[in-house]
């Protein structure tokens, strides 16, 4: 049985893309083990299927925390001696690299982001000219490289003439089974937002535009911008409409995913890795079967094409509030986006999908 080790650097409870991969591969007889970190403020891991393991660190951002987090990783190898190692993102690729140099393990990356276009090194030449020389060495050497989105596998092809795999961040169909009546939903006034707080994501936008709109705001997540955000909901005095739901476990996620209105997934167009991004939110709000506000972006844009899912804007205030309040008001267009959910969601979900996962490891 091979002994695949996936590697991430954040605390693995909510990270459902991996909970995914991790189960697909461990219920395919793969003995699996997912790495990560334990944080101060980390709960108790939940049972899954597959291996669960925590590297404590003495730093927790920066470089210093990629160059020990790096580090433990690899003396982390070297004692179990993995078979197949899985970098998720170019963050935990230093260690496959340093460890392939001493052992001959099967390397295989899965990009979840296209990392040196994200928008925290934007501006940043030196610490990006650093993430492009980790991802040359690593995209150059793994023996397969997938991704979520055909735009970003495309760049990586172009870039390094290299087969790239595109394996969508999309949830399990049996999911859809928490979709309540669509006319149980249409005035229910529930915007919900799922996802990092953080810069670009347009939470800003989301909460100003409360001040116009009626129902309430729920933002289940946390980040960067956790404090400021809510001192904007309370400067504005829609801090009661705006509810913060904190870090929750994906099955909390999803049952609050059912109750809400509209999905929102708008972004500002902060470097490549936001414009060519396809985030596991616009799939998870298809399966609950509610419209969702999303980004303008080629991705969207194509998927539009297949199942009229969302409404497609550019990140202007005025804009979101505008068509929020169309589809408030024209009830028809609202069912008829909510209708189109359902054969989105028999495509786009992971029992499909993870065929393709299990073909790159078979």
């Amino acid at each position: 049985m091979k002994r695949i080790y996936c590697t991430v650097t954040n605390d693995l409870n909510y990270d459902q893309r991996m909970i995914r991969i991790c189960s697909a591969l461990s219920e395919h007889d793969f003995s699996v083990t997912l790495v990560g970190r334990v944080l101060s403020n980390s709960n108790p891991l939940d049972k899954h299927s597959y291996q669960q393991e925590r590297l404590r660190c003495r730093f927790n951002s920066g470089p210093l925390f990629y160059l020990e987090y790096n580090l433990r990783l690899l003396f982390y190898f070297i004692a179990t001696k993995p078979e197949v190692i899985n970098s998720i993102d170019l963050d935990t690729c230093i260690a496959a690299k340093l460890y392939r140099i001493l052992a001959r393990p099967l390397w295989i990356i899965d990009a979840h982001e296209y990392f040196p276009e994200v928008p925290e090194l934007e501006g940043r030449r030196l610490k990006k000219r650093l993430w492009e020389i980790v991802e040359s060495f690593s995209i150059r050497s793994a023996d397969k490289v997938y991704t979520v989105s055909q735009s970003i596998a495309e760049i990586y092809q172009k870039k390094y003439r290299k087969k790239i795999e595109v394996i969508r961040n999309v949830p399990f169909l049996r999911y859809s089974n928490v979709v309540r009546p669509n006319s149980a939903k249409s005035d229910s006034g529930i915007l919900l937002y799922q996802g990092a707080l953080n810069a670009g994501r347009c939470v800003d936008l989301y909460i100003c535009a409360m001040s116009q709109l009626e129902g309430e705001l729920w933002l289940a997540g946390e980040g960067d911008l956790s404090s400021e955000l809510r001192a904007l909901a309370s400067e504005l005095g829609v801090s009661e409409r705006v509810r913060f739901l904190g870090r929750i476990s994906p099955e909390e996620l999803r049952q609050y995913t059912a109750k809400a209105w509209l999905g929102l997934n708008v972004l500002e167009n902060k470097g490549l890795s936001y414009f060519y991004s396809l985030s596991n939110k616009c799939f998870d709000y298809v399966m609950a079967g509610i419209p969702q506000i999303g980004s303008d972006f080629p991705e969207y844009q194509k998927l539009n094409e297949q199942y009229e899912v969302m409404e497609l804007i550019e990140p202007e205030l005025d804009v979101f509030v505008n068509v929020v309040k169309q589809l408030q008001s024209d009830k028809a267009r609202y069912q008829y986006l909510c209708a189109q959910c359902k054969p989105a969601a028999a495509k786009w979900n992971w029992e499909y999908e993870k065929e393709k996962l299990l073909a790159q490891y078979e």
